[in-house]
């Protein structure tokens, strides 16, 4: 089964905490504060695997984890870090952020591997908090989260020029003919649903990978039909190899079906067009051909067109050679951009949401929420009195105190913080 595209959900591993323990030996005074820090959360890793063809394993696998890192140990001893999580996809995988559409993996080399989300870090041991004024401190850090979220995961065919046109107009015929690859060809539209690869040679030595893409029709670039799934698969490919049913086989007329095509791949927004096209016309051997081919060429006089009979294998050997020059001239289309996102993507302004907001419930009541908040604050580490100075020092410095001020919260207003209430209290 071929499927190029599934949601998963990954979630980096999280950071060991650092523990609280002293030094306890015969002959040793003072030994003083001996924990030892939590070793880091494992990351996330996409590999490229050139021996996968398709995205089959994550469909059933949607939940990717990495191992977390370990607590601190007594004796200064390091918590043994999580191990990353290695995901093998094909060659030709995008990774995206489903909430942002930030791309933040590309893999189109054999083996490449890319972090995708970054393990968190460990906690320090009470040890790294000794000073002269805390000879003997009874606390220590939490680990911190790893990066957690929702992604979509695409496979975009990587091939070298890609064949386009409306269903059955002979592009699965033309890749039977000039590699070993064998697509489905039947006589009748979409037989072709889902992207076919070969490696095709010409007679001169010179080789490339040639990708039949499914059939295109009018409103894809909307997403009509399955427009979107086979337009995507067309954006890694430098040259594009358009064929036109020249013999009006399927009761449509080829001025039209290429004008349809150019409209679909300028409306999809992925520079398609920049990439040169090669024009083949196909079924020059029905009864239509030769007069369609002479309207066509008066249409366009600047176009070179390419004349085939796939069917009988005729005139192909000129449209790979001239594939080949293209090829060793045209560059690299990139799918992302230099700030990692899509080069299709609208950029819009949206004001980022507050890492702190104090809002007031009712009189003499605060609430206070923010992404800041959710990740430092743990209830479960109020134990003894220095956690809470520890605490309390961290609202302060993280600006939480004053902004409760700004907000008009007084003495003894309660706030509410993560699910727990506390009583503000003015110095």
């Amino acid at each position: 089964m071929f499927v190029d595209q599934v949601k998963v959900h990954i979630k980096a591993g999280r950071g060991g905490d650092g523990i609280v323990s002293f030094r306890h030996e015969k002959y040793v005074a003072y030994g003083g504060p001996f924990g030892g820090d939590g070793g880091d959360g494992g990351n996330v890793i996409f590999e490229a695997d050139p021996g996968m063809t398709t995205l089959l394993d994550l469909r059933y696998h949607r939940k990717v984890f990495a191992t977390p890192g370990e607590k601190g140990k007594n004796k200064k001893m390091h918590g043994a870090n999580g191990e990353d999580k290695i995901v093998k996809v094909p060659l030709g995988t995008i990774v995206k952020v489903a909430e942002t559409g930030q791309i933040v993996a590309d893999l189109t080399k054999p083996h490449q591997q890319q972090i995708v989300a970054h393990g968190g870090k460990g906690g320090r041991g009470n040890f790294h908090f000794k000073s002269s004024r805390n000879t003997a401190p009874k606390y220590a850090e939490d680990g911190k989260p790893g990066d957690e979220f929702d992604a979509i995961v695409e496979l975009r065919v990587l091939a070298d020029v890609g064949l386009v046109g409306f269903p059955s107009v002979g592009k699965s015929t033309f890749l039977d003919a000039v590699s070993r690859a064998r697509p489905e060809i039947g006589d009748y539209p979409f037989t072709t649903i889902h992207p076919n690869v070969g490696v095709v040679q010409t007679k001169d030595g010179r080789s490339f990978i040639l990708a039949d893409l499914p059939g295109l029709i009018e409103g894809a670039s909307t997403g009509k039909g399955l427009g979107h799934q086979f337009l995507k698969h067309i954006e890694r490919c430098r040259v594009i190899l358009h064929v036109i049913d020249m013999g009006s086989s399927e009761g449509r007329d080829p001025l039209e079906d290429y004008e349809i095509i150019n409209n679909e791949l300028k409306d999809y927004q992925m520079r398609l067009l920049e990439r040169p096209q090669i024009v083949v016309a196909n079924k020059m051997d029905l009864d239509n051909a030769k007069e369609n081919l002479e309207r066509f060429k008066k249409k366009y006089p600047d176009v070179e067109v390419f004349e085939t009979t796939t069917i009988i294998h005729e005139g192909l050997d000129p449209v790979l050679r001239k594939a080949a020059d293209l090829l060793a001239t045209t560059p690299t289309f990139p799918i992302m951009d230099d700030e990692g996102t899509e080069s299709s993507v609208l950029y819009t302004f949206e004001e980022k949401r507050p890492e702190i907001e104090v809002t007031q419930v009712e009189d003499h009541v605060w609430q206070v929420t923010g992404t800041k908040i959710e990740r430092a604050f743990n209830i479960n580490k109020l134990n003894t009195e220095e956690d809470f100075y520890l605490f309390a020092d961290r609202m302060r410095y993280m600006g939480i105190d004053a902004a409760l001020r700004e907000a008009g919260c007084m003495d003894g207003d309660t706030v509410q913080l993560c699910g727990f209430e506390f009583e503000f209290i003015e110095n």
